[in-house]
């Protein structure tokens, strides 16, 4: 009778028929084929035994291999994942031997080798779990490098395991002994410390040589390394034991190291070869090849795989065209692109091993670190290259040099020409090096120094022979002298020589040594500057002070010549400023251009012109001594100016204010100028257009406005300035509903000064802005007062503001601080603002208008109809309030339509919401017609006298009792 273990030899084939019928049949497949397990064998590749599936159930079933005793199981394992389709991987191992042993499965996260271009595999978790058909579930060992079971197998055992997989791909597994798997992992450990030490060090090395040296080299080079020693980091997985992360966050970093290697080696590539120096168009291109790098590195965050497959291609690119630019910039003898040439063929090793490796070309276990080794060789290479452009001082780095050789170096970095004159043979000798003398007639300079005269400038001719002459008599100095030489061509330059004597054993001159620069340029420019300090740069006419130096030496020529008998004229073009603000400054220097041309064609050739200032020209008139003679000439002076000027297709015509003064050898040339400047201020005066000679009155007109002037600042500190109140009345009732200040100047001196004499003057010296505080500060102190008595609540004061008060920005804060101060109500204050105040500016006077009426301020347009008169203009200002000029109230023989105009004002103002106050009532039949204009207000001597603060207190307090405003 057969024994059990012949019947089971006989069965297992006709099992493993069954199972292949049965997998024909379409049930799950099985590992038919186990591996055998030896325990001398350190490492086994799984992947030839493995067999895949794809479940879209959770439940996976599978036949096992035939164990010792032949019966063939079926297992049936349960997914883990929570959804979606299961890839399975199904093994068997077998143990042969008569001993229980220990074994690991280990299948990395990622792998280099194989893992693609295109669509890289960065790396995943690949195993979750593994099932085997007997025994104890498989341990998962703690490891970030990937997943690591530990698994005992049992004398004589054959076991079959299902592995559930975490994603498709299963690019490497193996059965490792587990001293031979540590032992390897040491080994490998030991290197990659090494190689990232060596990366480190690097890293650091190439930041201090950026700190050290500036060049833009440095920095790009730091940039390169500290980009390799990222990537070593991860791939060598030390990064990952300092932060452990997910293997998704792990694949970004990846995608993102390689974006930095692309990014880097095309920056170190722009920086070291200096693209920019040769052609733009490098540069235009490099930049969008780095932005480009740059939105990559935002994808690698979003789709690793992507990212990474694209710096993979741009790697390669970049090494192509980057050999391309080396290997052309080497022929062309540029000394960096051949040494880059050793290093960029190793880059291109690198890159064909790289790409034999991720091909799968290429696969072993040792290729993955050697080429992280690889990339530190790279870097280390590049290193040294920089370096050899950091450290490289010139021609002489190390050494002691003579005296002799340091005067050589000396002179060869002035890069100046060399004077060597052997005074014992009287041979000059000119060594040339670069372009210290270029063009200049050397071989004529390389001679006896009699040679040298005849380049030499006829002027500079005997300055020579002097200079050479006295270093031989004398036996010391130097020579240090310009003097113009001839070229080649026949034109003069200035050389500059600077040479001493060397003397002989008996104490006699027996050489002249030095050297010569062209120095031309500098005395271009010296001339330029001394023409510009002493002529105007738009007229090229003299300036101020070289017409004061001309008078001074023609009154030095008045002692000794009887016969002469100079004037000096001074012009001033009329509204000059207007002819700025019309047409713009470009069209005002046209035009002053062109009067210093016209001017300059009515003199003489003795007569002399001048630009003192803006527009303001000074003359100096010798040709003409008679006085019908002068007054001629300035009659042609007048009608030259007069003349229409065209500009742009149209013609402007000006007219000139002329003062003249005769010159005297008593009066020096400033007070001379200021004599003509004093009269051409009366011609001005007097409405310009006109000439007016000097007179002696002038001096004493100016000095009493300067005593006015001084008088007034006295004023104002001494407190001798006060406010008057004029009644404002309103014509339905006639009642006071408010008051417009006026300044008034009481002077223990002088007397009450009127205010036509002291507020011009104040307006031309900036004595108006103090002046214009005080009367605001003053009417709103009163009103505040006032404004508290019965029965005037909405009384308002009006302030007038000049011109240049309302060009301050202070003007803003002093209102808002004094209606702060005094707490009055919008609309209570007024400012009275002229229409050609106004219009000075008018863009900034509508912004500060505007911000005025915001504070809460009324605003009065005052003499409306005698300037502008323009109501388009009213609709851009803020005002509320619109004050008729009194010359319009009545009519006379020259102008009988006046009262029509007064009407028609009324009218529109009234329909932009305006109220209207008359000035200058004097009857009650222009009160009567006013009324009947609904003309609101009126102001004038009918109604009352300018009234002090106490009088108008009184006033108030009489309104009170019932009596009217009269």
């Amino acid at each position: 009778m057969p024994t059990f273990r012949e019947i089971t030899t006989r069965l297992v084939p006709l099992l493993m028929l069954v199972g292949a019928l049965l997998l024909a049949a379409g049930l799950p497949a099985r590992a038919l084929t186990p591996l055998s397990v030896g325990q001398d064998e350190t490492a086994i590749n799984l992947l030839p035994g493995i067999e895949f599936h794809r479940s879209e159930d959770r439940n996976f079933q599978v036949s096992t291999v035939p164990g010792p005793d032949g019966i063939v199981r079926r297992i049936e394992v349960e997914a883990t994942a929570p959804n979606g389709p299961v890839n399975w991987a199904v093994f068997a191992l077998a143990n042969p031997s008569d001993e229980q042993f220990d074994r690991l499965i280990v299948a990395p996260n990622f792998r280099l080798a194989g893992s693609g271009v295109l669509n890289p595999d960065l790396g995943s978790q690949r195993i979750l779990s593994i099932t085997p058909s007997e025994g104890f579930a498989l341990d998962r060992q703690t490891a970030s490098e990937g997943d690591v079971f530990r698994l005992t197998l049992d004398p004589g055992a054959v076991v079959t395991f299902v592995a559930e997989l975490s994603s498709p791909k299963l690019p490497e597994i193996r059965l490792w002994e587990p001293d031979a798997y540590k032992d390897t992992v040491n080994s490998y450990t030991l290197y990659r410390g090494i190689v990232l030490g060596i990366a480190g060090l690097l890293a650091v090395f190439l930041t201090i040589l950026f700190v050290v040296k500036g060049s833009a080299m440095f920095p790009a080079t730091a940039a390169l390394a500290w980009a390799v020693l990222a990537y070593i980091c991860i791939d060598f997985d030390f990064w990952q034991k300092l932060m452990p992360a997910a293997i998704a966050q792990e694949r970004i970093a990846r995608a993102g190291v390689e974006v930095a290697l692309a990014f880097t080696l095309v920056l170190f590539l722009y920086a070291y070869l200096n693209l920019n120096r040769w052609h733009g168009v490098l540069s235009i291109f490099t930049g969008l090849w780095l932005a480009g790098l740059a939105v990559l590195a935002g994808l690698a965050v979003f789709d690793p795989i992507l990212a990474s497959g694209i710096a993979r291609v741009s790697l390669a690119v970049i090494a192509g065209v980057g050999l391309v630019l080396i290997l052309y910039l080497a022929f062309l003898g540029y000394d960096r692109a051949v040494m880059l040439i050793p290093t960029w063929a190793l880059v291109l090793f690198w890159l064909f091993g790289t790409w034999l490796t991720v091909t799968g070309r290429l696969d072993n276990d040792v290729i993955q670190p050697a080429i992280g080794g690889g990339l530190v060789l790279i870097v280390l290479l590049i290193g040294f290259t920089v370096m050899q452009h950091a450290f490289a001082g010139g021609g002489i780095v190390d050494g002691r040099i003579s005296d002799l050789e340091r005067q050589a170096l000396a002179l060869a970095g002035t890069g100046d020409a060399i004077f060597d004159w052997d005074v014992t043979r009287d041979r000059i000798y000119a060594g040339v090096d670069g372009e210290a003398l270029a063009g200049m007639p050397i071989a004529a300079m390389n001679g006896p120094a009699r040679e040298w005269l005849p380049i030499l400038h006829p002027d500079d001719r005997d300055r020579f022979k002097l200079a050479l002459d006295t270093i031989l008599e004398h036996r010391r100095g130097r020579i240090q002298q310009d003097f113009r030489l001839r070229d080649e061509e026949g034109h003069y330059h200035w050389v500059s020589l600077r040479a001493r004597p060397v003397l002989g054993s008996d104490g006699e001159v027996v050489r002249c040594v030095g050297t010569m620069n062209d120095v031309t340029e500098r005395k271009k420019s010296e001339e330029r500057l001394l023409h510009d300090a002493l002529h105007d740069q738009l007229t090229g006419l003299p300036n101020r002070e070289l017409f004061i130096d001309r008078l001074d030496a023609i009154v030095a020529l008045l002692s000794s010549r009887q016969d002469m008998r100079p004037s000096v004229f001074v012009v001033n073009v009329d509204r000059f400023r207007q002819v700025n603000e019309d047409f713009g400054l470009a069209t005002g220097d046209t035009i002053l251009l062109t009067l210093g041309r016209r001017l300059k064609r009515v003199l003489k050739p003795q007569d002399s012109l001048a630009r003192l200032s803006g527009d303001q020209f000074g003359l100096i008139l010798v040709s003409e001594t008679t006085a019908d003679g002068i007054a001629a000439f300035a009659e042609q002076l007048r009608a030259a100016i007069r003349a229409p000027i065209a500009i742009g297709g149209r013609e402007i015509v000006l007219t000139a204010s002329l003062g003249v003064a005769t010159l005297s050898p008593a009066v020096p040339a400033p007070e001379a100028i200021k004599e003509a400047e004093l009269a051409m201020f009366q011609a001005k005066k007097l409405g310009g257009d006109r000439i007016e000679p000097f007179r002696p009155a002038l001096k004493t007109a100016v000095s009493g406005r300067l005593q006015l002037e001084s008088d007034l600042r006295r004023a104002l500190e001494r407190g001798e300035l006060f406010l008057v109140y004029q009644p404002i009345v309103r014509l339905a009732d006639a009642q006071i509903a408010g008051f417009e200040a006026l300044m008034r100047w009481e002077s223990p001196k002088r007397g009450l000064v009127s205010p036509a004499d002291f507020v011009p003057l104040a307006e031309s010296c900036d004595l108006i802005v103090p002046l214009g505080q005080f009367a605001l500060e003053e009417a709103a102190r009163r009103l505040s007062d006032w404004r508290r008595l019965p029965g005037a609540e909405s009384l308002t004061v009006s302030v007038n503001i000049s011109s240049r008060q309302l060009i301050r920005q202070d003007l803003l804060s002093d209102v808002r601080a004094v209606l702060s101060r005094y707490q009055l109500a919008p609309g209570a204050l007024k400012l009275e603002i002229t229409e050609s105040v106004v219009m000075d500016n008018p863009e900034r006077s509508a912004q500060l208008l505007v911000r005025l009426r915001e504070l809460g301020v009324g605003l009065s347009l005052d003499d409306f109809g005698t300037g502008y008169s323009s109501l388009a203009y009213l609709m851009r200002f803020p005002f509320d309030t619109l004050k008729i000029d009194q010359s319009f109230l009545r009519a006379n023989n020259t102008h009988p339509q006046r009262p029509i105009i007064v009407q028609s004002i009324a009218t529109m103002a009234h329909e932009l919401g305006l109220a209207v106050v008359a000035e200058g009532v004097e009857t009650e039949e222009d009160v009567a017609r006013l009324r009947e204009l609904k003309c609101e207000y009126a102001q004038s001597y009918l109604f009352s006298q300018p009234l002090t603060a106490e009088a108008v207190r009184k006033r108030l307090g009489d309104r009170r009792n019932g009596r009217r405003a009269s």
